[in-house]
């Protein structure tokens, strides 16, 4: 069934109601018609399935016949993401969003290559969370991640709501082994932030930072990965390791 976004500040359970440029996909581009059944939801766990009672390129009508509240996913995943150069970020963006990371931060660092001002940055968060919500229409997820806007890591690791667990990415000898760290968690955390840096991993202040804001840093194993593989690698085993 065809997936369709209504933000949550203008869904009505009585009156469920597509505009803007998701009225003119349901109506011009999918060519949805009245009494087709379609699937919306709001990006905070809502979701109705229902019938389109009436349409038009500016507003589409939808009376629900099944409703529902999803359960969030636990932990909540907080990614503080390195911007990895060309289209991976498009590609992180995409498939943590199906992995169930609740908000990407990017971050430029002394090693990224990326570098953004700010109206640059603008464009590219609008285009990422675009990106998400592509991705939760498509793999049936109900909470809409937020994508921040690029910022610098030292920034962010002033700013950031502490998670009750923060793990780091890295390459430093001392590192434990990501897997050991996983399981000697007794219940699965509330809260979990990852951090993953550029290729080239982060310079050694900027590792001490990070250390210094309640980042442990854990070893993904000998083969080092590049930075689209090292995330999806991560979020997908914390995923494994505390599903419910």
């Amino acid at each position: 069934m065809d997936r369709f976004y209504i933000p949550a500040d203008t869904w009505n359970d009585e009156d469920l109601v597509l505009r803007g440029e998701e009225a003119h996909h349901c109506a011009r581009v999918m060519r949805k018609q009245i009494k087709d059944e379609v699937e919306v939801f709001n990006g905070q766990g809502h979701w109705s399935r229902g019938e389109i009672v009436s349409l038009s390129k500016d507003e589409v009508h939808i009376t629900a016949r099944e409703s529902g509240l999803s359960a969030p996913l636990v932990p909540t995943l907080t990614l503080g993401q390195a911007i990895p150069k060309g289209k991976n970020m498009e590609l992180i963006v995409q498939k943590s969003v199906e992995l169930g990371v609740a908000v990407i931060v990017p971050l430029t660092t002394a090693h990224t290559i990326v570098r953004l001002d700010d109206a640059e940055g603008e464009r590219k968060r609008e285009k990422w969370q675009r990106i998400a919500l592509e991705a939760c229409k498509q793999c049936g997820q109900n909470y809409l991640p937020q994508v921040a806007a690029p910022r610098s890591l030292g920034d962010w690791l002033e700013e950031r709501e502490k998670s009750e667990l923060s793990l780091m990415a890295s390459l430093a000898s001392d590192s434990r082994l990501f897997r050991e760290v996983l399981r000697d968690v007794a219940a699965p955390p509330v809260s979990l932030t990852i951090l993953i840096g550029p290729e080239g991993d982060f310079a050694p202040d900027e590792e001490e930072a990070a250390r210094e804001s309640g980042f442990e840093p854990v070893s993904l194993g000998d083969i080092v990965l590049r930075v689209e593989t090292a995330t999806l690698h991560v979020v997908g085993s914390i995923r494994y390791e505390f599903a419910s």
